[in-house]
């Protein structure tokens, strides 16, 4: 709780704020899903004439909205016994339906996240450990 953690896709939230883990749990590991406050997000264009309005950003600062945890600092135990643990704490964001808002994973995400029923997510990311 409390964690500020990096987002992996282009959904327009940067940083985000951990406020609750959904479900029973009190800590949130690979493949959770957790509610997040946006702390920071890109910029959304006041121009609309550019054709890069046309790519509005879903999310602003100030946003509510759950998310699912594709990677953490700490080191998770695997069922074949070893580890592994990343350089970062990322997520990437959700809607209420449980579907990803954006459309793309920029960055590797771990094999935790396929056992746990989201595959759509991993078929967006280049890289799965």
């Amino acid at each position: 709780m409390k964690t500020f953690l990096k987002v992996i896709d282009n959904s327009g939230a940067l940083v985000v704020e951990c406020i609750n883990v959904m479900g029973r749990r009190r800590i949130a590991s690979v493949g959770d899903e957790i509610v997040c406050s946006v702390k920071k997000a890109k910029p959304i264009l006041a121009d609309s004439s550019t054709t890069a309005a046309s790519i509005v950003q879903k999310l602003k600062k100030g946003d509510v909205v759950r998310a699912l945890v594709v990677r953490q600092r700490k080191e998770v135990r695997r069922l074949d016994g070893s580890y592994i643990k990343f350089d970062d704490n990322a997520v990437v964001m959700l809607n209420k339906q449980g579907q990803p808002l954006g459309n793309r994973v920029m960055g590797i995400i771990a094999r935790e996240c396929r056992q746990k029923r989201w595959a759509k997510i991993v078929a967006m990311a280049p890289k799965v450990i």
